[in-house]
């Protein structure tokens, strides 16, 4: 059963789910007949990938860090994303699956952006276009599966001793993220399943999904020609190749390293400029 989401997501309706059939990549079957666990190539990079919206002041990265080099102490661990616009898993899903494209096979990503733990959702790891993803079960993890036609998908089943009801992400999925990493897979904390229980639209998001440090503001659209119409706020932009392709505090957007469109002033704050905050909507005219 599709389950809305939270409010304050970009509710723009809920994509029917691409049920996981046989891929002629990986010959791997639907997750729903799964009963083993899935193979390790020897080529896989077991790195353990952080991205969540804890913020880097507080005391719950560290507390993740702890607990995985607990479970996991030889296995690298990198910080990618901490602050993941607060509480919106729909924005966070676009940005993480965007991130997973320029990381090597294999890795884990443990990600948490979690406005329901504590609750009756569920938690979920997801194996979709050779990389793991670890986190909760509230459409965080639904465009990368969307966008794999060899994702398989496990339940997380297990409800171990002393959790806390607050910090799934150090008591949950940290050492199940832990556990795929270093290539011992928790087959008896985990039941497969065919479908997630919030999925949302896999296809572009047109709304700001991320304002960097610079006040550049990321958006949730890919493949946009360098002919197109953008505007944001009653503004227009223009393309630009680059920061120093354009004048010295001019606004334009372009196709950032992670393939999403972005709108940047050069030196300077487009959040700022132009009043930006996530959630934003974003207007794109293709002209052919």
């Amino acid at each position: 059963m599709k389950k809305p989401g939270y409010p304050g997501f970009f509710m723009s309706g809920s994509a029917g789910y691409r049920r996981c059939g046989r891929s002629a990549k990986s010959g791997l079957p639907p997750a729903g007949l799964v009963r083993h666990s899935p193979p390790f190539l020897p080529n896989e990079k077991h790195v353990i990938v952080l991205f969540t919206d804890f913020g880097n002041r507080d005391p719950y990265v560290g507390q993740v860090k702890a607990r995985l080099a607990e479970h996991a102490p030889t296995q690298q661990v990198v910080d990618l994303l901490h602050e993941v616009p607060d509480f919106n898993p729909h924005a966070a899903a676009h940005l993480l699956a965007a991130f997973a494209t320029v990381f090597p096979p294999g890795c884990t990503f443990l990600a948490v952006v979690d406005p329901g733990v504590g609750t009756s959702r569920h938690a979920v790891v997801v194996l979709a276009g050779g990389h793991w993803f670890v986190g909760p079960d509230n459409g965080l993890l639904s465009i990368v599966a969307a966008r794999h036609p060899d994702t398989r998908l496990w339940r997380i089943i297990w409800n171990p001793e002393g959790i806390s009801s607050t910090f799934h992400g150090r008591d949950l999925f940290a050492p199940i993220a832990a556990a795929i990493a270093r290539g011992a897979f928790p087959d008896d904390r985990l039941a497969p399943i065919d479908t997630l229980d919030v999925e949302f639209d896999a296809g572009d998001l047109a709304h700001v999904i991320y304002i960097d440090h610079y006040g550049n503001a990321w958006t949730g659209m890919r493949a946009v020609p360098k002919n197109a119409h953008v505007s944001v706020a009653g503004e227009r932009f223009q393309h630009g190749e680059s920061f120093g392709r354009v004048g010295k505090g001019e606004g334009f957007w372009f196709i950032n390293s992670v393939g999403l469109l972005e709108l940047a002033v050069n030196r300077g704050s487009a959040a700022t400029a132009y009043g930006l905050t996530v959630g934003d909507p974003v207007q794109v005219l293709r002209l052919n």
